[in-house]
């Protein structure tokens, strides 16, 4: 099955991490094609055939923050999700049915989802951050008839469980046993007597996952994902990995894999590639990240810049405290910046290779230092497979340099179908057509997020389409300015946004998160201004700073700039005159 679904995820599988400061760009996309078989069960590929050709290597390595540790082999793994897969059987899940898994990075959930999958039923990832109107909307929407929760999420679910008329059942796992209406161990133990459940013949164009965006610029949207959609995804992790899977790989992310990132960009690839993973269950830090690891010699990860952001300021010099193994960091969900970058080739030892992509098509775009340069701050170039242009808002594709939407063409370079697309959006058919531009057979996705690129393909990213705006006339990317005020040892993370203004159409503010051991004095805005001024052009630097104890982030760790900028609306409609205390 390897060999049949990409050609590049199984030959690069032999690569060495030597080739690096080579540029095989070309060659690596001239030869790759895809290779999408009519049948295809993600169940089958991450779990049973593992079960069946190395069934006593490690999968999933657990520790929760209390100090509970244990680790669980593929077999293990295959056994469980079968005995999950007989018991939601009984309790009627079939085709297509949607499952809502409400549970962190923990040995139960991966079972979950191959259970899920095994049916041919469709997963449906709830994040345990969720409060009890974000789950109702999802669980409403979608007709989940059954949820699978922990002690993470059993107040919020029960909280909202009687406006969710066709959820029937919920199987209460872990600490939350006993307070649903059948225990994960009551309901496996009762299918020990049903007979084996094989993964469902399934598609590769069934659906496998609905997941919800994270509403960044509105209401979020079921995104329906096929089995497909994971080979489509083996390109980007193989090369953002710089050649994963290695014989001793040992991958690890903080990415919750309830999202797109954890589940699409770490859980699944790693199991389909037959290695380890390492779920923690508990609170990020950067020194549980660190520690984390050291203690299982992670090789590979997914860092989003928030977290290696906090890691650079906590720990400036972590091999000086810890042994570090990595070999491969990748970056997605925000422009990285050269200071974060240059950290990281400095005192991780890797280059950080970052990633485009989101929910609908995910890794499209990015990095691979192993095989071709990465230039810092830029989002990389199109993995090979992918089609990506910058189109105008007629739907032409940008001369170089020229700022426009980035988009991906549902055919590749051959003229061959890209696997990597999502279905559509739940009931949202006006949505999900609005996302091309073309005939359907023949057409562009646009991504809605803006980026020029240069003459050799790389993609420089400026922001979501509309985080960027206009000032005096000057179009602002906030990426840019936020990774300069960054570089200061005073700044912890920065989120800039238009603040209206008269004459000016709007002015650059900064909301900033101070780093410990500095307060937002006057003296420490003018600094900064006086930083970004000198760095960047006249018309970019910050007219206002604004010192806040936390930015707004969605539960996939990326700012949520709009909350910013819906607050700064409202303040110029009630006090048109009205001015911070700390940096008018």
């Amino acid at each position: 099955m390897v060999g049949m679904v990409a050609d590049l995820a199984a030959d690069a599988a032999h690569e060495a991490a030597e080739n690096v400061g080579v540029d095989d760009y070309e060659s690596l996309c001239a030869g790759f094609r895809w290779h999408v078989p009519d049948r295809f069960n993600i169940a089958e590929v991450c779990g049973t055939r593992w079960a069946r050709e190395t069934p006593q290597a490690v999968a999933i390595h657990f520790e929760h923050e209390n100090g509970e540790r244990r680790s669980f082999t593929y077999a293990e793994l295959e056994r469980e999700s079968r005995r999950l897969a007989a018991a939601l059987r009984r309790l009627g899940v079939g085709r297509g049915d949607r499952v809502a898994i409400v549970m962190p990075q923990r040995f139960e959930t991966a079972v979950a989802y191959l259970a899920t999958f095994r049916l041919g039923a469709v997963a449906m990832p709830l994040s345990m951050l969720f409060g009890p109107e974000a789950l109702q909307f999802r669980i409403v929407d979608s007709g989940v008839r059954i949820a699978l929760v922990d002690e993470t999420g059993i107040d919020n679910l029960l909280a909202v469980r009687a406006a969710c008329p066709w959820l029937s059942r919920v199987v209460a796992a872990g600490g939350a046993e006993g307070r649903g209406d059948l225990d994960w161990r009551q309901a496996l133990a009762q299918a020990d007597v049903d007979p084996p459940t094989n993964p469902a013949p399934t598609h590769a164009d069934d659906a496998a996952i609905l997941i919800y965006t994270s509403g960044t610029t509105g209401p979020p949207k079921g995104t329906l994902i096929p089995h497909r959609a994971l080979i489509g995804n083996l390109p980007g992790f193989v090369c953002s990995q710089n050649w994963f899977p290695q014989p001793d790989a040992v991958f690890w992310s903080p990415a919750d894999w309830a999202w797109t990132g954890g589940l699409m960009d770490a859980l699944l690839p790693t199991l389909y590639f037959g290695r380890e993973i390492v779920a923690y269950q508990g609170r990020f830090t950067p020194e549980v990240a660190f520690s984390l690891i050291e203690r299982y010699r992670v090789t590979h990860s997914f860092l989003f810049p928030t977290a290696l952001k906090a890691m650079m300021k906590a720990v400036p010099e972590p091999r000086s405290r810890y042994r570090l193994d990595l070999r491969a960091v990748m970056s997605a969900g925000e422009a990285v910046g050269d200071a974060v970058f240059a950290w990281c080739r400095d005192h991780l030892g890797v280059v950080v290779n970052e990633m485009f992509g989101q929910t609908e098509i995910n890794y499209i775009v990015g990095n691979c230092a192993a095989r071709w340069p990465a230039r810092p701050g830029s989002m990389g170039r199109p993995y090979p497979g992918h089609r990506v242009a910058v189109l105008d808002d007629a739907g032409r594709e940008c001369p170089p340099g020229t700022p426009g939407d980035v988009a991906l063409h549902r055919r590749d370079r051959y003229g061959d179908l890209d696997p990597i697309f999502f279905l559509g959006y739940w009931k949202r058919d006006d949505a999900t057509a609005a996302k091309f531009t073309g005939d359907p057979d023949d057409s562009w996705c646009r991504t809605g997020d803006t980026a020029t690129m240069d003459q050799d393909g790389y993609l420089w990213y400026q922001g979501r389409s509309d985080d960027v705006f206009k000032s005096a006339g000057y179009r602002i990317g906030p990426s840019e300015i936020e990774n300069c005020l960054v570089k200061h040892a005073a700044v912890a993370n920065a989120a800039v946004v238009p603040k209206p203004d008269a004459e000016r159409g709007a002015l650059v503010k900064a909301y900033v998160v101070l780093a410990a051991g500095h307060a937002g004095t006057p003296a420490l805005v003018a600094e900064l201004k006086a930083h970004v001024r000198a760095r960047l052009a006249p018309y970019e630097y910050p007219k206002e700073i604004e010192f806040i104890d936390a930015l707004p982030m969605t539960t996939t760790g990326k700012v949520q700039r709009r909350v910013l900028r819906v607050q700064e609306e409202a303040r110029a409609a009630r006090r048109p005159d009205e001015k911070t205390p700390t940096g008018g």
